[in-house]
């Protein structure tokens, strides 16, 4: 009977040794509560730095009144250029931004070229959208060949070459199902005579691609020559869908 009763003293032991009173369960999530909220805390503190020196360089960029860059469209921007070069898809000291705002008339200057070490505009221009993508404004987006359309996202800008088009700019896009078939599609960079003032005082519009980024003839190879080369090119408009699944724009 001794020996019973010891046998059973060993599993009553053995079995309440890994029962937790609720005080010290309780006391466990908590601490597991507090770890959660310590990393969200350490997330939002670093998306609030990103956003405050994003906003410092923004406001220290002398854009040309009337000219100005969509400062959310600059955020997003930067959240990208930020991202891309963390994943190490852009050279660490890249520190060129070219952005384009479809949001925008394509009778405006809706290009931008930064240096973001001199804190300046380099190039402010017209750019043209896809045929398909729309008239005066772009409404429609794809990322299928022979769509004529516009592809939304971030691109790598690649090597230069002499098409069809003359002096052209090679892009990578950098966005799964939104813009990296670009390569394939043939949408590069490249300069064309209907991305003029004169051509859209005619037809009320510039003139369109057939997808590509089309800039005025005199600076194609101006800007050309200075975002070749593995910088970052930006295509944006305000399209739920892209903006809520791109990898880029997390955070």
């Amino acid at each position: 009977m001794k020996g019973i009763y010891s046998l059973l003293s060993i599993v009553y032991v053995v079995t309440t040794s890994f029962y937790l009173s609720p005080e010290k369960a309780v006391a466990g999530n908590g601490i597991n509560s507090k770890k959660t909220e310590k990393t969200a805390g350490m997330k939002s503190a670093k998306a609030e730095s990103t956003m405050s020196s994003s906003e410092e360089l923004y406001k220290s960029i002398p854009f040309e009144a009337g000219h100005e860059l969509n400062e959310e469209v600059f955020f997003k921007a930067m959240t990208g250029f930020e991202n891309l070069k963390k994943a190490g898809l852009l050279n660490q000291d890249s520190h060129l931004l070219t952005v384009c705002d479809f949001s925008m008339s394509s009778n405006t200057k809706r290009l931008w070229v930064i240096d973001m070490n001199e804190k300046k505009v380099l190039f402010n221009s017209l750019v043209a959208h896809g045929k398909n993508t729309g008239d005066e404004f772009a409404t429609n987006f794809s990322n299928t060949e022979s769509s004529l359309q516009s592809s939304l996202g971030f691109y790598i800008t690649d090597a230069t070459y002499q098409g069809d088009n003359g002096y052209s700019l090679k892009l990578l896009g950098m966005d799964k199902g939104f813009n990296d078939a670009a390569y394939k599609r043939a949408i590069v960079m490249h300069g064309a005579d209907y991305v003029s003032e004169s051509f859209a005082a005619m037809h009320k519009r510039i003139g369109r691609s057939w997808g590509c980024p089309a800039v005025p003839r005199d600076l194609t190879q101006p800007i050309i020559n200075t975002i070749k080369g593995r910088n970052l090119l930006f295509i944006y408009y305000p399209d739920q869908n892209y903006l809520s699944k791109s990898e880029w724009l997390k955070a």
